[in-house]
């Protein structure tokens, strides 16, 4: 694949090279190549695909989509897709054609369902030749999905999360594991460590939060699934504090003391260029890009134009120079 050579925003993410730090957020950019016609592709570093699971889901009845003002959009979509037998064998050798890396959303409700994917998906690569031959390269933990015995997200705590880890990550040895951890959760700095400290190779922070609208002329939710969650503009100002508070209270810690540093993927209400440079100021190597799409497919290419002349004025030669460069007052 072409159109990664040295430039001023380039990345470096978990060792995966992007021609910039921009990736396509799980559940907005389909399956691979589903966006390929309206995206301009040869304009973001990545993207990720719909959360597969073992089985086909065809996810919630009608209304799962739907605005949300100015806040962004509320979704309850269900992990809508085809299934892991279905998407190895039509749709994952699809993803060589495309110009931009692609990484692989997996989501269960046991930790059979995550091991089952992320084992099937890395043999997968390995049987394709490895990860640049089938340029399928990080396998994402959607770590927002209820555990069918206890009821609660495994991302919800460090100890969930550990016992997700130790079973999931034996099985992943070609391509990159991510994990990508909810805002809602009680104490999200110990799940991080937990993350780390499991072998993620990156974390994406964070996901939808918990929403719901109601109709009030029928007084009913508006959701079919009563709740779901809110994605959007609204959600940048929460998810930015928390990639800092990683960052800081994490990264730089583990740093200092000689620990592997996991580079941190901010989510959540990138529109504008200037919401993914504070994303990298707070400590984000990368950050992903969602509910903008639906607006206007064109914003990747805005975002990239925007953060290109961000660099320059910066005065650095590289947009990795500033991650983590925020100035706080005092230090």
């Amino acid at each position: 694949m072409n159109g990664h050579t040295a430039q001023p925003l380039a990345v470096s993410l978990a060792g995966i090279d992007l021609r910039n730090p921009i990736i396509l957020a799980a559940g907005t950019a389909g399956l691979v190549d589903d966006v390929a016609g309206v995206i301009d592709l040869t304009m973001v570093g990545a993207l990720t695909t719909k959360s597969i699971t073992p089985l086909p889901r065809e996810g919630n009845e009608t209304w799962r989509v739907l605005p949300a003002g100015a806040a962004g959009m509320l979704n309850a979509v269900g992990l809508a897709n085809p299934g892991l037998d279905a998407f190895l064998s039509e749709t994952a050798g699809k993803a060589r054609a495309l110009p931009c890396r692609v990484f692989v959303s997996v989501a269960g409700f046991s930790i059979d369902d995550y091991v089952q994917c992320a084992a099937n998906i890395d043999a997968f690569i390995g049987d394709s030749g490895g990860c640049a031959a089938a340029n399928l390269h990080a396998i994402e933990l959607n770590v927002s999905c209820p555990n069918v015995k206890t009821g609660t997200e495994f991302g919800h705590t460090a100890a969930l999360l550990t016992e997700l880890l130790t079973a999931v990550r034996p099985q992943v040895h070609h391509a990159k594991l991510f994990v990508k951890l909810s805002p809602a959760t009680p104490d999200l700095m110990s799940v991080v460590r937990a993350a780390c400290d499991g072998g993620a190779d990156a974390i994406t922070l964070g996901n939808t939060y918990p929403a719901m609208a109601i109709d009030v002329e029928t007084r009913r939710p508006s959701l079919s699934n009563t709740t779901g969650g809110l994605s959007g503009q609204a959600l940048h100002p929460i998810t930015l504090k928390h990639v800092h508070d990683a960052y800081r209270r994490v990264m730089l810690p583990r740093k200092e003391s000689g620990q592997r540093v996991v580079p941190i993927i901010g989510a959540g209400g990138v529109a504008s260029w200037q919401q993914g440079a504070a994303y990298m100021l707070a400590g984000a190597a990368a950050f992903q890009m969602g509910t903008a799409l639906f607006a206007d497919p064109r914003s990747p290419r805005q975002v990239a134009k925007g953060l290109a002349k961000w660099v320059e004025r910066q005065g650095v030669g590289s947009v990795g120079e500033l991650v983590g460069g925020v100035r706080l007052s005092g230090g």
